[in-house]
């Protein structure tokens, strides 16, 4: 498998995997501007040549969009490897890869967020064990922050103190989002629209910076849903699975 890094130069004419090819969809449109802004942050996006999903993203954990503290770290926001891609051992090429350039650049290890039992759209925590790596903190919501130290005396990452007891004041539905994931650009509208016609409060807070991710409710930030204060999921919804959510 060959595999390429999107940066600022070649971002437009790339694939980026978890969103469909056309560069007019608004799902592409959001999740690229996203990345362009983070390249000059230390992101990395590396991905298959093959058309799928099947690629890593990381950062320098300073610059994470997620409430944690892990100086000298890198972030894994996500590997994704799914389809037929699956089970050849891309998702090791991409993680070596990741750590390998974490090693040049004098990282103490890496940290990503998962759970005990594998949830949507976070890693599974059955591979992360696999490859080394341990829970380091945990949150009330059962959302996990796993790491692996790279050299020795790590000081082990953690959250910040905001994300520990997920909850918030706020009645009603409302859902904290960012541009990270595409489908957000798509689904999150369709999600406003469905709780108007069924009159169920719902309320969608765009998360716009780093500043607000890392001082976020959640240790997720790129999709959380609280019912009346409590946290329910990290799961993106569509119409279907939100009206069967609200009864």
């Amino acid at each position: 498998m060959e595999y390429i890094r999107v940066t600022k130069e070649n971002l437009e004419k790339e694939h980026i995997c978890c969103a469909i090819s056309n560069n007019n969809d608004i799902q592409v449109k959001s999740k690229k501007a996203w990345l362009n802004e983070r390249f000059d942050e230390g992101l990395v996006f590396l991905k298959s040549t093959e058309r799928g999903k099947c690629f890593i993203e990381y950062i320098p954990a300073e610059n994470a969009w997620v409430p944690i503290e892990a100086d000298g770290c890198m972030y894994i926001d996500c590997l994704w490897v799914s389809g037929s891609l699956k089970g050849h051992g891309y998702s090791s090429d991409l993680l070596d890869a990741c750590i390998s350039d974490s090693r040049e650049q004098g990282k103490q290890g890496l940290c990503i967020l998962s759970s005990a039992k594998k949830k949507p759209f976070l890693a599974d925590p059955k591979y992360l064990k696999y490859k080394g790596f341990a829970v380091c903190d945990e949150a009330d919501n059962g959302i996990q922050l796993w790491y692996l130290p790279l050299s020795d005396n790590v000081s082990k990452p953690r959250f910040r103190e905001c994300a520990r007891h997920p909850h918030i004041e706020e009645k009603g539905y409302v859902l904290y989002y960012t541009h990270q994931c595409p489908f957000n650009a798509k689904y999150v509208p369709l999600l406003e629209q469905t709780a108007e016609a069924a009159c169920v409060p719902f309320h969608a807070v765009l998360i716009g910076s780093r500043k607000q991710a890392q001082n976020a409710p959640s240790p997720v930030t790129n999709y959380a849903l609280f019912h009346d204060g409590v946290y329910i999921t990290n799961e993106q919804m569509n119409e279907k699975k939100f009206l069967k959510l609200i009864g």
